[in-house]
C-alpha cells in the first residue's frame, strides 16, 4: 500500500490491513482496528485457517470472520501479484462507531489526574469532560459532572460570567489567560487563575480551560501585606529608633527615629553598614558573637548593648532588641534591631580605669572620700585626684553633678542598688 495518506486514515478507523506473502509471513500491516500487533496477528492467523479449510471462504475472496466477539468484512483478492508472491487484504469491523481523532486527548490524558482544575465545555455551556481536581471545587466527581451545565454548578451571576467567557474564547479563537472569581462549594468566595482555550471537540469548536485555585495564597499575600503595612506604620510612628539589616549587616529599612538619632538623614542611613554606627569598645567581640548566632539560627533574640556613634562622632550607650525574620531558610536574611533605651550623646573622652568607675559607684551610694579610700584600699590624696580627673573628664563641677553625668552617660546602670557600672565593659573603662 503506497498511499501514506490513505494509511494515516486507516489508523483512526476500525479497519485492519496487511500484505503477507506466500508464506504468510507479514510484509506490511497497519489499521486501528487492534490496539497491538499480537492482537492482529492472532487474527490473521485465525484467517489462514479459515482459507485453508475446506469450503472456508467466498469464492470471490469476500466473507465475514469471528474474532474476540468481533465480527469482520474480509476481503481477500485472489492472487494478482504475477508471479511476486504478495497478496493484500483488508477487514472491517462491522457495527463499529469510529470516533472523529481527538486534538487534545493528550491534553485530557495528562490533565485527568493533575492538581489544577480543568474542563471542557461545548458552546452551550454543557460539559463534555472534566478531571478530579475540577469535580473536587465542586463536591462531587468527573462523572456527575460531564453531561450537565454550567448553571447545575454556579450561581446565576457566575454562570453569566463563566458563559460570557466562554463565548468570548470562541469568538476570538485564541486562547486568553486571567484571572476569576467563584463562589466556593462551602459558600465562601474563591479566587482562581489560568487559561482557556479553543478546541475541537467531536467536529465542533469547544472551550477549554485549566485553572489553580489562589484563594489560600491570595489570602496569604493580602495577610502579608497588612503585616507589612503594620509593621512599616510601627516603624514609622512609633518613635522607636530601629532598622531592619541584611545578613551581611546593612542597613535595608530605618525609622526617621533612627535618623534622628543618628544624626543622618533616612536616605543617608539606609545602605549603610551597622558596623560604621558603632564606637570601638571592648564589648564588641561578644556583640559580634552573639549577631553570627542569630543569623545561624542557634538563637532567634537577643538583648544586648552598645555603643553607638552619630555622624558628629558623639556616642551613647543604647540598649539593644536584636530579632530575627522569619523562620523557613536556613540562615537568617535579615534581623530587627530596636533601641529601647539610649543615654545622653556625649563627646569621646578617653577611657575611665576600673578604679574610676568604682570610686563613681560609690559616690553614688553616698560615701565620703574618706571611705572610698579605706573601701578601695587607696589613700586619701588618690581619690581626690580621681575625682578631680573625673570631673574633669566628664564636665561636671560638683559631687551631684559627677554622678548625675555618670547616670546620664551609662557609665552606672540606673537599674540596680548599690550603684554599679553599667557594664563590666564600659565604653569609657578600659576593663
Amino acid at each position: 500500500m503506497d498511499d501514506s495518506g490513505l494509511k494515516a486514515l486507516l489508523e483512526d478507523l476500525p479497519v485492519s490491513w496487511w500484505e503477507v506473502d506466500r508464506q504468510w509471513r507479514v510484509l506490511e500491516r497497519g489499521g486501528g482496528a487492534f490496539a497491538d500487533l499480537g492482537t492482529a496477528q492472532d487474527f490473521l492467523d485465525r484467517l489462514r485457517q479459515e482459507l485453508s479449510a475446506p469450503g472456508g471462504s467466498a469464492a470471490d475472496g469476500r466473507w465475514q470472520a469471528q474474532f474476540d466477539g468481533r465480527t469482520f468484512d474480509v476481503s481477500w483478492p485472489p492472487d494478482e501479484s504475477g508471479g511476486q508472491g504478495r497478496r493484500r487484504g483488508l477487514a472491517v469491523e462491522v457495527g463499529a462507531q469510529p470516533e472523529a481523532p481527538r486534538r487534545y486527548a493528550a491534553f485530557a490524558d495528562f490533565a485527568d489526574f493533575a492538581p489544577a482544575a480543568a474542563f471542557i465545555r461545548d458552546s452551550g455551556g454543557r460539559y463534555l469532560w472534566a478531571n478530579h481536581a475540577y469535580a473536587h471545587l465542586y463536591g462531587t466527581t468527573p462523572e456527575e459532572v460531564v453531561g450537565k451545565y454550567i448553571e447545575d454548578f454556579d450561581s446565576p451571576a457566575d454562570a453569566v460570567q463563566f458563559r460570557a467567557l466562554d463565548q468570548e474564547i470562541l469568538a476570538r479563537g485564541k486562547p486568553v489567560r486571567h484571572t476569576l472569581g467563584y463562589q466556593r462549594a462551602d459558600g465562601s468566595t474563591g479566587q482562581a487563575a489560568g487559561h482557556r482555550f479553543p478546541v475541537q471537540e467531536h467536529a465542533q469548536t469547544c472551550v477549554a480551560g485549566i485553572y489553580v485555585d489562589i484563594t489560600e495564597h491570595t489570602r496569604a499575600m493580602v495577610q502579608r501585606r497588612e503585616a507589612e503595612e503594620n509593621l512599616q506604620a510601627l516603624r514609622d510612628h512609633s518613635g522607636l529608633p530601629c532598622a531592619l539589616l541584611s545578613a551581611n549587616g546593612r542597613v535595608v529599612q530605618a525609622s526617621a527615629a533612627a535618623a534622628e538619632l543618628f544624626q543622618t538623614g533616612l536616605s543617608d542611613l539606609v545602605g549603610r553598614r551597622a558596623h560604621t554606627l558603632l564606637a570601638p569598645a571592648p564589648e564588641l567581640g561578644q556583640l559580634h558573637r552573639r549577631w553570627n548566632g542569630l543569623i545561624a539560627r542557634r538563637v532567634r533574640r537577643v538583648e544586648t548593648s552598645a555603643v553607638l556613634v552619630d555622624v558628629q562622632g558623639r556616642q551613647r550607650r543604647a540598649q539593644l532588641h536584636l530579632t530575627t525574620v522569619g523562620r523557613s531558610a536556613a540562615r537568617a536574611r535579615h534581623v530587627w534591631a530596636v533601641v529601647t533605651q539610649q543615654n545622653l550623646a556625649h563627646e569621646a573622652h578617653p577611657p575611665l580605669t576600673a578604679a574610676q568607675v568604682r570610686i563613681l559607684s560609690l559616690l553614688a551610694e553616698g560615701s565620703s572620700n574618706g571611705e572610698i579610700a579605706t573601701s578601695l584600699r587607696l589613700s586619701r590624696q588618690t581619690v581626690d585626684y580621681h575625682l578631680s580627673r573625673l570631673r574633669d573628664i566628664l564636665g561636671a563641677a560638683t559631687r551631684p553633678a559627677l554622678v548625675a553625668r555618670a547616670y546620664v552617660l551609662g557609665i552606672l546602670s540606673p537599674r540596680a542598688w548599690p550603684p554599679r557600672s553599667a557594664t563590666a565593659t564600659h565604653p569609657l573603662s578600659s576593663t
